[in-house]
């Protein structure tokens, strides 16, 4: 069964997504996401330059072998632009073979290994009762797992919140630039344990407790961190530390018991190799646009089953409903699953969009069997949602110097 075409979406349906259509000669259609978060069109150019014209006539059964062709057929490999490309084409080849079997994409995995979803939603505030209210809200609509995110005291910007502003197109105005924030590393270590021990006075410790701290701390930092957070057992710490030198994880795991999360950032399995084999942390989170797709996705697991990792995909809202749905077929089907970052459908224009087979229930997704991915994407209407160039902030200490964000 041989592609006949492909083709790219750029739209703006309440966030900038990048949305690949490969069509067979036989006219079965297969959906993938192809977002990068502030470098959208990089990706576009990759793969209407370089990706597409390799591809016309290739047997879209031929899943490995396409992947392989695309990392190990280019010398520049690896990447943010050249895995998201590649993530988004083997997503719609899954998607293409779940269709022509007549089967969902986890069948073709293995089939189920759970029944739902187990996901965590995200509780920000402007301050620590901002915050624990908004976790109150989660708590009702069924959530057993939340993120919790507060701003610091007197500190504009702090991660995880917009202040007033509903998200950082709005912060960005009419000014498609960078916002710039300010950081302090003292003020942040001195207040989030603060924030944690009300949490758990509160709401007590059956609800599950996460916290993302951007990568903004040194090892020894996180550490201190991590062993002061140990009283309100947190399931996990996200990203404690940026992850290019990853030795500093293993600083961490020296001096905490608390769980330890990472990969977002990550684009193929051997980013993850020594942190995993190493048993320095406990969830790995590569996204399935992010990280190359479906096929590495499963190999990960697998791999990261073997030293009691679990998987814990990315979920922010840059990523599309197709990107969700691949994840959810993942999620279902891996034995070594964890919890799913999930921010919700309650965009309107969004689930327009993009028709999707998840629905959220008491602290759980549910996937839909359909055959494939189960997503379709409206391209007419998305023709309405112009593309809008955006980015996320820069972060600086508050003597200018740049931080990470």
């Amino acid at each position: 069964m041989k592609i006949a075409d492909i083709k790219v979406f750029v739209a703006c349906p309440a966030r900038n997504f990048v949305t690949v259509k490969i069509i067979t000669e036989d006219g079965t259609i297969g959906w993938g996401d192809a977002t990068l978060n502030g470098r959208e069109m990089a990706v576009v150019a990759y793969l209407k330059e370089h990706i597409v014209p390799c591809l016309i006539g290739k047997d879209a059964h031929q899943i490995e072998d396409i992947w392989q062709y695309l990392y190990k057929g280019a010398y520049w490999r690896r990447g943010p632009v050249t895995m998201a490309a590649i993530g988004a084409i083997d997503i719609a080849l899954w998607d293409i073979k779940g269709k022509v079997a007549g089967l969902p994409v986890y069948q073709l995995l293995g089939g189920k290994s759970r029944s739902k979803i187990k996901v965590y939603a995200h509780a920000n505030g402007e301050s620590i009762d901002d915050t624990l209210n908004n976790l109150e809200k989660l708590i009702e609509q069924g959530f057993k797992a939340v993120r919790l995110q507060c701003a610091l005291p007197n500190s504009k910007g702090t991660y995880g919140t917009l202040g007033k502003k509903k998200d950082y197109y709005e912060l960005q105005s009419n000014r498609p630039l960078p916002p710039e924030h300010a950081w302090n590393t003292t003020k942040y270590l001195n207040f989030i344990p603060k924030l944690f021990k009300a949490a758990r006075e509160k709401y007590g410790m059956e609800i599950e407790l996460l916290h993302d701290v951007h990568s903004r701390l040194t090892p020894i930092e996180a550490a201190r961190l991590g062993k002061e957070l140990e009283p309100y057992q947190l399931l996990f710490l996200e990203d404690p530390v940026t992850a290019e030198n990853q030795a500093g994880y293993e600083c961490i795991r020296q001096h905490t018991t608390t769980p330890l999360a990472v990969g977002e950032v990550f684009n193929t399995i051997w980013d993850s190799m020594d942190l995993i084999s190493r048993q320095w942390i406990d969830y790995i989170r590569v996204a399935a646009t992010h990280g190359g797709g479906i096929t590495p996705l499963r190999k990960l697991a697998d791999f990261a089953a073997l030293y009691h990792v679990r998987i814990a995909p990315h979920g922010a809202p840059d990523l599309s409903p197709i990107c969700h749905a691949a994840q959810a077929h993942l999620n279902i089907w891996a034995n070594n699953f964890g919890i799913q970052e999930f921010v919700g459908f309650g965009n309107e224009t969004l689930n327009q969009v993009f028709k999707h087979p998840l629905s959220y229930k008491d602290g759980y997704v549910f996937l839909e069997d359909k055959p494939g991915l189960g997503v379709d994407y409206d391209e007419i209407l998305a023709s309405n949602y112009k593309y809008k160039r955006s980015y996320l902030p820069v972060t600086r200490l508050e003597d200018g110097t740049l931080w990470d964000w």
